[in-house]
C-alpha cells in the first residue's frame, strides 16, 4: 500500500487547484477520525480519502470518468476495498455501487464536509473554528442552503449505526482538531 507521503505526492501532481487540495485533506481527515470512532484501518481509511479526489481535475467535463480514471490511476497502489470505494463515490457513473462501511463513509463524509467549507463561508470569520454545530446541523435541514449537496449522501451515515446530528458533529470536530491547512 502506499505511504502517505507517495499519496501527497500524487495529489499534488494531479490536483493543482488549492481547494481540490484542501478538500482531500479534510476528507482524509475526517474519515480517519470515522474509522478511530467505527474501528477500522485508520491509515487505509485515510488514504482513501486523501485520494479519492485525484482525477477530479482531470474529469470535469466527462464525470462519467470520475473514479474510473482515479482507479486506474490508483491500481496497484491501494487495495482494491479503497479503490472501490473511491468509484463508489460516483456511483452514478461507475460500474461500482457502495456496500461497505468504507463506500457508505467516504460518500457522507466527502458531501458533509462540502457541507461544512459551504458554512464556513457563509460566517463573518470565515473559519471553521467557530462553526457552530447547531449552526451546520440548522443549515443541513435547510433544502434550500447548498442545495447541490444531496442531504442523502450524508444520511448514508445511518447505515453505519450513526445519527446525522452526531455525524456532522463528528466531522466538524476532526475538522477543528485538524484543519486542512495545518497539514
Amino acid at each position: 500500500m502506499i505511504s502517505r507521503n507517495q499519496a501527497l505526492t500524487l495529489i499534488k501532481k494531479y490536483l493543482k487547484d488549492k481547494e481540490n487540495i484542501r478538500s482531500s485533506l479534510a476528507v482524509e481527515t475526517i474519515l480517519k477520525k470515522l474509522a478511530f470512532f467505527l474501528e477500522k484501518d485508520e491509515e487505509l481509511w485515510g488514504l482513501t480519502g486523501l485520494l479519492h479526489n485525484i482525477d477530479y481535475e482531470y474529469s470535469l467535463g466527462t464525470p462519467e470518468n470520475r473514479g474510473t480514471l482515479s482507479s486506474q490511476i490508483l491500481n496497484g497502489l491501494l487495495p482494491d476495498g479503497a479503490i472501490n470505494a473511491i468509484k463508489s463515490n460516483n456511483y452514478m457513473h461507475t460500474d461500482y455501487i457502495p456496500i461497505t462501511s468504507l463506500d457508505k463513509s467516504l460518500i457522507a463524509v466527502v458531501t458533509a464536509s462540502n457541507l461544512i467549507f459551504s458554512v464556513e463561508k457563509l460566517i463573518p470569520s470565515k473559519q471553521i473554528s467557530d462553526i457552530d454545530v447547531r449552526l451546520l446541523i440548522l443549515k443541513y435541514k435547510d433544502q434550500n442552503y447548498a442545495s447541490r449537496y444531496n442531504r442523502n449522501r450524508i444520511a448514508l451515515c445511518q447505515d453505519l449505526g450513526i445519527e446525522i446530528k452526531d455525524f456532522l458533529a463528528l466531522c466538524l470536530k476532526a475538522l477543528k482538531e485538524n484543519p486542512p491547512e495545518k497539514q
